[in-house]
């Protein structure tokens, strides 16, 4: 489906009125009301109270089962956590039976459509864009259980505005991002908040408002799908911009549902004036919110509580772990005083998915699609000569990790022949996103292709000098924890220096070169090389990078001001799979080798 901006427009100037509708009604189905005093009620004892509950779910990402697609068996980690919307309704029918489905809602912080076979499955195989198409497992999975508004996260412009819009319109509730606004008009593109009335069993109804902000970093991350359609506000500007409005409809109550971590930083340094991760500092800075539902960070916060510097008042913040791992519950008391209903008191924890099991309503009603899926996933595409793992990828140069950087550099060659870059060398960059991918001796399938890259990025060709790729490895290499000649070595506590992700580590490929840990940050690459000889720092090179690295996440440096000389709008994931195909056969020998090593003065770590 083409984007439709008359309908995009039209879309964003209903938004208001929309909204407005919304506070008019009672969304929480009626059930029988908790044992509390309401105005009115006679008592004579003192405070009038009324307490609900706000459950939160965060960065689902496409699972609905507790199921790994890439592995084809039953979801498991370390700690033996759980994921899924399956679990996660569980847990909220539990919540409701004890507090009474009135007194409930059900919220998200974004993330949604985007991170398994699943959700890549109906965006791109059986697209829900198509003529009488599917409704995507998200939307009905949260159909199902109630959901009552939803963020957007940034990954939901992944696959364009098309899909994002279809799914929009196949959710019963509405997904808010109030710092979403279309480019021209500068108007929401989106519902910025919604309001909700909890019925108290006298008195007055208690109106919750929740407002929705998603991350500015969607204007880098996904340019090439959002420049010019939309743009993206920093969180804080756009909150002090409605709280005061929402309070002035006569919200009792202000919670925030932030696609945007607590931490105050930012993946991409000073490339925008807004912060990635701003949920802290919204609550610091703006007053009238009483608790946000904090996302993005994929980190488990049951409870933070920050100080609002207006108010002095505490606002509760908190994070439930990714994929359905958690749910946020978040407990208001309120009483009833000088004619109105205020916040006595609010507090968070997190529940365990993994305590409970499955919710047969919600498997049953996606098994059709899971089925699907999985056969999809498990279709052979080729051969592989040995077996690849990604166990050691992150501290080591391994065939796995060759093979992605290989394949984006053959396209990346293939694509500028008879260009004038044709006879530039090619150079590839590749993290180790996953460190349990495996490519197995014998058959090949989608599945193991595709777990190679479990991220829905596209590759472009950019233009770097050999000082400028020396730069770039200064940078990634500041990933490893510093570690002194003859200090013993641990490999699990050997990276993620300054807690940078294994995503934001990159080896690039096409180079020979050593990384010295034993060297402060900045001083660490030695022996660049280029077909055994030292790299010239004026040479002209072509990096095959992911439009991650080169929109600036990582804010790694010179990439992004580069000029580009190709760009693809297929997945990497795809393009591999698609290689895989052609060759039919993998043989590392074709590919691999130890261009890269760790050492110690001059000496090498393994």
């Amino acid at each position: 489906m083409a984007f439709d901006r008359r309908t995009f427009l039209g879309t964003s100037a209903a938004t208001g009125a929309a909204v407005a509708l919304a506070g008019a009604t009672s969304t929480p189905a009626a059930a029988a009301p908790r044992d509390v005093k309401g105005p009115g009620s006679g008592s004579g004892s003192g405070a009038r109270t009324y307490a609900f509950t706000v459950m939160g779910t965060t960065d689902l990402h496409g699972n609905v089962f507790n199921w790994d697609y890439f592995t084809d068996k039953e979801f498991d980690d370390k700690a033996h956590n759980d994921v899924g919307l399956a679990k996660i309704s569980t847990l909220v029918e539990q919540v409701r039976a004890e507090k009474g489905r009135r007194n409930t809602l059900l919220i998200d912080a974004g993330d949604t459509i985007q991170g398994t076979q699943l959700s890549y499955y109906y965006a791109k195989v059986d697209p829900i864009t198509a003529r009488r198409g599917p409704v995507h497992p998200m939307a009905q999975a949260m159909n199902a259980i109630g959901y009552d508004a939803a963020a957007l996260g940034n990954h939901e412009f992944n696959y364009g505005i098309p899909v994002l819009r279809k799914f929009e319109e196949q959710c019963d509730f509405p997904l808010l991002g109030a710092n979403a606004l279309d480019a021209k008009t500068l108007r929401p593109a989106f519902a910025p908040y919604s309001m909700h009335c909890l019925r108290t069993p006298c008195g007055r109804d208690v109106k919750v408002a929740v407002l929705g902000l998603t991350n500015p970093g969607i204007a880098i991350w996904d340019k090439a799908n959002v420049q010019g359609k939309m743009t993206f506000p920093g969180l804080e500007e756009q909150a002090a911009k409605y709280v005061p409005k929402l309070r002035s409809m006569g919200a009792d109550v202000v919670i925030v549902s932030a696609h945007s971590g607590s931490s105050g930083t930012s993946s991409y340094g000073d490339q925008l004036p807004y912060i990635e991760n701003a949920a802290a500092l919204v609550a610091e800075q703006v007053p009238g919110i009483d608790a946000i539902l904090v996302g993005h960070a994929h980190t488990e916060i049951p409870e933070y509580r920050v100080k609002n510097k207006a108010t002095g008042k505490d606002v509760v913040l908190s994070e439930p772990l990714k994929w359905g791992q958690r749910l946020t519950l978040f407990d208001f008391e309120l009483t009833w005083e000088k004619g109105r209903w205020s916040v006595a008191k609010v507090a968070a924890k997190v529940l365990n998915s993994n305590t409970v099991a499955e919710d047969k309503k919600i498997t049953r009603l996606l098994s059709d699609e899971h089925r699907k899926v999985v056969a999809y996933v498990n279709q052979v595409i080729g051969t592989s000569t040995q077996a690849m793992s990604s166990a050691e990828g992150a501290f080591k140069d391994v065939a796995i990790i060759d093979l992605i950087s290989h394949v984006q550099a053959e396209t990346v060659k293939g694509a500028l022949a008879g260009s004038e870059w044709a006879a530039l060398p090619v150079l590839s960059q590749a993290s180790c996103f996953s460190r349990t991918a495996a490519i197995p001796a014998g058959q090949v399938t989608i599945r193991d292709a595709a777990g190679l890259y479990p991220f829905e990025n596209t590759m472009e060709a950019r233009l770097l000098t050999g000082a400028q790729v020396k730069d770039y490895l200064e940078y990634s290499a500041r990933y490893f924890v510093q570690t002194a000649p003859g200090a013993p070595v641990d490999p699990a506590k050997l990276t993620n220096a300054e807690s940078i992700p294994d995503y934001n580590y990159d080896a690039v490929y096409g180079l020979a070169y050593d990384i010295d840990i034993a060297q402060p940050a900045g001083s660490r690459i030695t022996g660049l090389s280029f077909q055994g000889k030292p790299v010239d720092p004026a040479a002209q090179f072509v990096l095959a990078v992911n439009n991650y690295r080169a929109s600036g996440g990582g804010n790694f440096p010179h990439v992004p001001q580069a000029k580009q000389v190709w760009a693809n709008s297929d997945e990497i994931r795809n393009t591999i799979i698609q290689w895989v195909k052609a060759k039919g056969t993998v043989d590392p020998a074709q590919f691999a080798s130890v261009d890269w090593r760790l050492t110690r003065a001059g000496v090498a770590v393994f």
